[in-house]
């Protein structure tokens, strides 16, 4: 018999299209689709159970169906549905919790597969230029989805210890995009002008979701030669982008606002429901972030096929003209460094250290 999967948060449009993916895999003889709601798209023939991970009934599921390897993407920024960052919340930590007290019962899993995200590193002022898997962040995150992040990661850590006998594997993906992107950064993105920080100009790192998908499955498979798929691995395209680079290609203007008055911003856009502006995502917008992949291509053995510039000129794509067009925008910001107050010859703005 070949390898039974179950796949947690697969109502998410991510998780479908990884239920599909690992369908085809012929060491794979069953596929279980775990979530709390029904999927709006197809699962191929996959078992769709609907169970909800925060409750303990997770186990039974685990438990009836034998399963050897556990996919868990249901940690998330966004709710699914009607749900409100409370909800996102109890799944992201009770539900991770109660899915790693089934999976620690259980006899028969034998490998643990979790979606994390960069966000564990935060982001902050003094932050190093390149964050490995291994170097702790400068200021935790305090909270949102980045602390979410964090809390998850320690409990995975914690079932590590208690069951070294499976092989864990942690992904922490940096910015997901690409022509059906679902998160905060890609609705903000989105917007037809894009509230900057004034001063600021942040290093970016996306991921497209092909390659979400692709590494996925080689996390949850038996290593090839030469490779380990057990560890923590910081998944990201190759290359970086400026915020103000994102801003022309997608020929949206950005209007630069006083970090203090961002908040603000922030909590006019969340109220009115245009994007989750979160803290969180404030700073990211502020002070950046760029994780090394040296441990993702040496020994995970991955290499995707996106860089962070095809990523986003993907995503670009699939949004449309914005209300300039590129040229125009670039021409723009060109005339605006030149000013005194711009940073350029006559004039310094501040600027993140991983701009200089």
């Amino acid at each position: 018999m070949g390898k039974i999967v179950l796949v947690t948060g697969a109502a998410r449009q991510l998780g479908g299209r990884f239920v599909r993916r690992i369908q085809q895999d012929p060491g794979v003889d069953r596929v279980i689709a775990v979530d709390a709601v029904a999927p709006g798209h197809e699962l191929g023939d996959a078992e769709f159970v609907l169970a909800d991970i925060r409750q303990s009934a997770i186990a039974r599921v685990l438990a009836e169906h034998s399963v050897d390897t556990v996919v868990h993407l249901d940690v998330s920024a966004k709710a699914l549905g009607a749900g409100g960052r409370t909800t996102v919340k109890e799944t992201n930590v009770i539900g991770t919790m109660q899915l790693l007290g089934a999976c620690q019962k259980s006899p028969t899993v034998q490998r643990l597969v979790v979606k994390s995200s960069t966000n564990v590193y935060g982001s902050a002022p003094r932050d190093p230029a390149v964050f490995t898997e291994t170097t702790p962040p400068k200021s935790l995150p305090s909270g949102g989805f980045a602390k979410d992040a964090v809390e998850v990661e320690g409990y995975v850590r914690g079932f590590a210890r208690r069951r070294p006998d499976v092989a864990v594997c942690v992904l922490r993906f940096a910015n997901i995009l690409g022509p059906e992107p679902d998160s905060p950064l890609a609705d903000y993105l989105a917007l037809p002008v894009l509230p900057t920080v004034l001063g600021y100009d942040p290093r970016l790192q996306f991921v497209h979701e092909d390659d979400v998908v692709d590494v996925l499955e080689i996390a949850a498979r038996e290593p090839r030669r030469g490779t380990l798929n057990s560890g923590t691995f910081n998944i990201a395209g190759a290359g970086v982008l400026l915020l103000s680079q994102c801003s022309r290609r997608l020929g949206r203007p950005t209007v630069p606002v006083l970090l203090p008055a961002v908040t603000w911003v922030g909590s006019a856009l969340r109220t009115i429901g245009m994007t989750d502006f979160s803290p969180e995502q404030i700073r990211l917008l502020t002070h950046g972030r760029v994780v090394s992949t040296v441990q993702m291509r040496e020994t995970l053995g991955f290499r995707p096929r996106f860089t962070t510039a095809e990523t986003f000129a993907e995503f670009a794509r699939s949004r449309g003209p914005g209300l300039l067009p590129p040229e125009r925008v670039g021409r723009a910001v060109g005339r605006l460094a030149e000013l005194p107050f711009g940073g350029g010859p006559a004039g310094r703005t501040h600027s993140t250290h991983g701009a200089r």
